[in-house]
């Protein structure tokens, strides 16, 4: 693996006991001494510390025009309201393609001078390339090469951030400001990929490994690594781009139409005018084909990535497969997403697997499996963070 990415963090991980595994090009660790379980309760009930330099960050500014004019040129690229976005908040949102489909879904924060975007790691120079090719000559589009990225998560995160900054406690839910800690100028939002109450810190490079360790000295965080990651995000409900979400699906069919703004829409101040927006737009008006859904096996055998799905015992009528699955710490029993026929897509509704030569029952549930503890404001709307 020596060809490998390595994140400021790396020596951090090898200190610290961490299983490093291939992961979007990076050296990154898949569990610390801990395992898998520990690290997914603590985030949980405590507060987990986790490694998320690999995602890229993008600074985009306006060239002509101002803030304003540049949110126009953004918004044909997505189906965000990034006209309504206040500085210092952040919204979910995704990069459509003509047909549809979702080429990344990423966050986008609004500052006094810029907009920054956190996208997923292996789509970095995707994302690059569309947005350079759309805002040629009305913005710039820079990769930010200089920051590493920490995301501390847990019921216990805010009071772990306070001891350092005791300004971030007064952040909400999707917040996002320019905050000093530990003496390096930081840019801090209140989101995360868990479903947990956290904090994602964007921090210049060479004050990683010192934050990190100073996260940790005071007590009630544990490093946390990719195995744990994956384990909240099922358990929230939450994408994991290339296995719940990709090019050939469109936010509609993903249950991602919480994210598409009531002014992009049919009737809306600003409808359409994305990439794909006639489909996506008539999809929520008609409905589509499928859908993702939560799915609970009613055995303890846990139905992965790929695993078949169909109507009855059979066998015979496929009614679709599961993209992410494998065992929930937090309920102690395995859990699946994945995509159904709409038919079958209602909560209740018995289907079954073939999971190694067997057919097994499982059940269609509503998600997220654990509702979220995000620290939200009495008006923010359902802004749900999606991201790897």
């Amino acid at each position: 693996m020596e060809h490998l990415n390595k994140t400021e963090l790396f020596n951090f991980h090898k200190r610290r006991g961490g299983r490093l595994i291939e992961f979007a090009g990076y050296r990154l660790p898949v569990q610390y001494r801990a395992g898998i379980i520990l690290e997914h309760l603590a985030t949980r009930f405590s507060a987990g510390l986790f490694d998320v330099s690999h995602m890229g960050q993008i600074l985009i500014r306006p060239l002509v025009g101002g803030m304003g004019e540049a949110a126009l040129h953004l918004e044909r690229l997505m189906p965000a309201d990034l006209v309504a976005l206040p500085v210092g908040r952040q919204r979910y949102s995704f990069l459509t393609s003509e047909s549809g489909g979702i080429i990344d879904d990423l966050m986008i924060a609004r500052n006094e001078e810029s907009f920054l975007l956190v996208v997923n790691a292996a789509r970095t120079t995707v994302d690059l390339d569309c947005l350079q090719a759309a805002l040629a000559g009305t913005c710039s589009v820079e990769k930010v090469e200089d920051r590493s990225l920490i995301a501390i998560q847990g019921p216990a995160s805010e009071a772990v951030m306070a001891r350092i900054a005791p300004a971030t406690a007064k952040l909400e839910f999707m917040d996002a400001r320019e905050t000093s800690l530990a003496g390096a100028t930081c840019w801090i939002s209140r989101s995360g990929y868990t479903g947990e109450d956290g904090f994602e810190v964007s921090i210049p490079k060479g004050k990683a490994d010192m934050l990190a360790e100073l996260l940790l000295d005071g007590g009630g965080v544990i490093p946390a690594g990719l195995g744990a990651r994956d384990t909240l995000r099922l358990e929230a409900g939450l994408c994991l781009y290339g296995q719940d979400i990709d090019l050939e699906t469109s936010p509609v069919e993903a249950g991602l139409t919480w994210a598409i703004a009531k002014s992009r829409r049919f009737g809306g101040a600003r409808p359409g005018g994305f990439p794909g927006a006639e489909r996506i737009l008539s999809e929520i008006e008609r409905g589509c084909a499928r859908r993702r859904v939560g799915i609970e096996p009613e055995g303890p055998v846990p139905m992965r990535r790929g695993t078949r799905l169909y109507s009855d015992a059979t066998g015979q009528i496929s009614v679709g497969a599961v993209t992410s699955g494998g065992f929930g710490p937090s309920l102690n029993r395995p859990l699946s997403m994945g995509y159904v026929a709409r038919g079958s897509s209602i909560p209740g509704t018995r289907i079954y697997a073939a999971v190694r030569n067997r057919i097994l029952p499982a059940r269609v549930a509503p998600l997220p499996f654990i509702e979220s503890q995000y620290k939200k404001r009495k008006d923010s709307r359902n802004e749900i963070y999606q991201g790897a």
